[in-house]
């Protein structure tokens, strides 16, 4: 059977009107204008079925283009389970003597993903996608494949719980930091991440280009928003005891996670380089700028937005930091526990920065404030109705648990750096700060409603 696959712009067409359903397209808001295909391989050909690995930029009526990866595979007849993730049909009559396929999201074929395996154990090269494997990886073609239904912003496939294929969607030039910084921290051989496997990447107008990623999956691991909120919950529950108290307690988690994010730390400057420096004028212009804009739409952040910039700029004088490469977007949910020790993930950085952006290096104190900041959102998550928070019971049971808890973390992450992260208080306080400005941007924007806790949180800091 001979297919007849969509022509460019006809998929170009397709993609246009199936981009702005998918979870992982961050341009909902924004009104597309043009889909343009920057990159077309054909992964399998065999009669009547085909796939391809496809790249489009993405244009809009106001703002950059956008560019993302999309996996498509062609079926005259696919089974029922893979329509859910059809293109839509244009309903084009096919050249005589061809047949027109389905068009769908690959990811969610298993011959597909098994393909994947199949090239990276053989480290195949096809047309401009190279897979890779590290030396030594043992790549097992056998094992059956599922993809993960819960991630928002990638696709990860997982092979007999033995393995994580992590596909990225959205891409820009460069090596991804994820890979990166998993390539660097796998040859100090640290344990606070999933050893890397293999990555598959390609070119495109002579950069880079990072398409998927594979490391070792970790089975019967939770992940740490899980296990605070459920520590909290436990907490309220139990209306007469202190969180030290509670059989759930989690403050030897939080003090073995700031254990794990010192040497995830330590690893990185080990490999990449650090140095010790006054902070930049870089790093305080940024966190203005980011003020000045969530000022323009939060209207309590714009009541308290010289206060805010005093913070910032008692920053700027504060001692010399150590500044090396970092997380960048470290929070629990970004930490799984693992049967015998805690697991960093998911070292893309902050997705609103560019790859460029991502990469240079920052203070480790980001990384701590992000965790710090995290631990105040799993405290307070349910207490939904925030107009009572200040004299409700609830409200003391969650300070108690996170303020427990981020000096538990503080404590761990001391015991190996040597260093105390609250010893630089001034400048903890600006980043904390910055945290939770964008969070506020990002709760008037999703979750209205959330927005009092970094509310709370900017209020509390600008003191």
């Amino acid at each position: 059977m001979t297919l007849a696959l969509p022509s460019d712009s006809e998929l170009c067409t397709q993609l246009a009107l199936w981009l702005p359903e998918q979870r992982w397209f961050s341009g909902k808001s924004l009104t597309l204008s043009a889909v343009r295909l920057r990159l077309r391989e054909s992964l399998i050909d065999t009669d009547g079925f085909a796939a391809e690995q496809v790249v489009v930029d993405v244009e809009f009526a106001v703002g950059l283009a956008q560019r993302y990866q999309i996996p498509l595979a062609y079926r005259v007849h696919p089974p029922e389970a893979l329509l859910p993730f059809a293109l839509p049909d244009l309903d084009v009559d096919p050249i005589p003597g061809t047949e027109r396929p389905v068009v769908y999201d690959a990811t969610a074929d298993h011959e597909v993903d098994d393909h994947y395996l199949t090239a990276l154990a053989e480290q195949q090269t096809l047309g401009s996608i190279t897979f890779r494997t590290v030396a030594g990886s043992d790549i097992d073609t056998a094992l059956r494949s599922r993809p993960i239904g819960a991630e928002q912003s990638n696709t990860s496939i997982v092979y007999g719980e033995q393995l994580l294929l992590k596909l990225f969607r959205r891409l820009e030039p460069g090596i991804n930091p994820d890979l990166e910084l998993h390539r660097a921290l796998a040859d100090s051989g640290c344990e606070h991440v999933a050893p890397l496997l293999g990555w598959i990447e390609s070119e495109l107008d002579g950069e880079p280009l990072t398409l998927a990623m594979v490391q070792e999956f970790v089975a019967n691991a939770a992940d740490g928003w899980s296990l605070a909120v459920n520590s909290v919950r436990d907490l309220f529950v139990e209306a007469d005891l202190h969180a030290a108290e509670v059989g759930t307690d989690f403050a030897g988690e939080a003090q073995r996670l700031g254990e794990a994010v010192a040497h995830v730390h330590a690893d990185l400057a080990r490999q990449l380089g650090s140095t010790h420096a006054a902070v930049s004028a870089d790093t305080i212009a940024g966190m203005t700028r980011r003020l000045d804009a969530a000022a323009a739409i939060v209207p309590e952040i714009a009541e308290r937005r010289a206060a805010a910039q005093a913070v910032f700029d008692k920053a700027a004088t504060a001692a010399p930091t150590t500044v090396q490469r970092i997380h960048g977007d470290l929070h629990l949910g970004q930490a799984l526990r693992a049967p015998s020790r805690w697991i960093i993930i998911d070292f893309e950085g902050e997705p609103v920065k560019t790859i460029a952006e991502r990469r240079l290096p920052d203070s480790p104190l980001r990384d701590i404030a992000g965790m710090l900041r995290s631990f105040d959102y799993a405290g307070h998550h349910s207490l939904t109705d925030f107009s009572t928070l200040q004299d409700s019971q609830r409200e003391f049971r969650a300070k108690e648990w996170t303020t427990r808890n981020g000096s538990a973390f503080c404590d761990g992450y001391a015991s190996v750096a040597g260093t105390d992260p609250r010893g630089e208080s001034d400048l903890l306080e600006a980043y904390l700060l910055d945290k939770a400005i964008y969070e506020a941007v990002y709760e008037v924007r999703h979750r209205p409603n959330w927005l009092p806790l970094p509310v709370k949180a900017i209020t509390r800091i600008v003191g």
